[in-house]
């Protein structure tokens, strides 16, 4: 589709496709160029160490003494190995207790919490649901509808479901310009509505899962410009434009009283959807 100068218009559907580029920046890109350090956590202590989801302390650069923070994210993968060892993104019980466990030491110590999203779903194989993987959605959405410390929030690529909605409750949501966040995948829902999944453009375009018609209808806070032509193409400049607006986040969270900021996210997601 072109504009009347005869510049492209970027559809919901280009948007997908930027947002699954497996050159994007990953949870380790974000962390390696806008963290001066990094410890990394494991462990559910329960099961396993689920390696779909990433987590650990960190100090986020701002040019002083540095951020420090709990890092928390959803590992794709950036070789045909490490998609396989993360399960493509996709969490499986065990990642989300882990991420519960590591943000219940970060409100003992009075750090915030950085959430990156980026997963296609929570995983939806035998294994999870075996182990209480809606059990631990919910109780992740409960969580950190109540941990009282600033949580902040960046949708880097795709944001699927209640996979992505599990470590998305926070008090400032911010996406990435060529991010999507949604219900489900276009494709799901062209296959539900019309049997069609050739038809996934439409369904894009219906759902409204980009960052500009999540700003408008107030489901985010802000939208991270990236580099043009997509983050992929820069994934430094992109990742230094999410510590901008991370830092920028923080430092607007860091004098509200913790029963304040805990009212206000709770106020924040209640109010979604309404429209009148």
């Amino acid at each position: 589709m072109a504009t009347a100068k005869g510049r492209k218009t970027i559809t919901a559907m280009d948007r997908v496709k930027l947002a699954r580029d497996p050159k994007r920046p990953h949870i380790y890109d974000f962390i390696r160029f806008i963290c001066s350090d990094f410890e990394e956590l494991h462990g559910d202590r329960l099961v396993s160490d689920d390696r779909g989801l990433v987590a650990g302390f960190a100090t986020i650069d701002d040019g002083a003494d540095g951020v420090k923070v709990l890092v928390l994210g959803h590992h794709k993968g950036a070789t045909v190995e490490e998609n396989v060892s993360a399960n493509f993104g996709m969490a499986q019980p065990d990642g989300y207790r882990k991420a519960m466990r590591l943000a219940s030491l970060a409100e003992k110590f009075h750090l915030p919490v950085v959430t990156f999203v980026d997963t296609p779903g929570a995983y939806p194989g035998d294994t999870a649901e075996a182990r209480g993987q809606a059990e631990a959605i919910a109780k992740s959405l409960e969580f950190f509808s109540l941990l009282r410390t600033p949580v902040v929030v960046v949708v880097t690529g795709e944001g699927g479901s209640g996979g992505a909605l599990a470590i998305a409750v926070g008090d400032r949501i911010l996406m990435m310009e060529n991010a999507v966040y949604s219900v489900i995948s276009p494709e799901g829902c062209a296959g539900i509505l019309w049997r069609d999944g050739a038809r996934a453009p439409e369904a894009a375009e219906a759902l409204k899962i980009t960052a500009a018609d999540l700003k408008r209808l107030g489901a985010i806070d802000a939208i991270v410009p990236e580099p043009a032509g997509g983050a992929q193409k820069n994934p430094r400049a992109a990742a230094l434009a999410v510590r901008k607006a991370v830092l920028k986040a923080l430092a607007e969270l860091a004098n509200t009283p913790v029963d304040s900021l805990v009212a206000a996210r709770y106020a924040k997601f209640r109010a979604m959807g309404n429209f009148y």
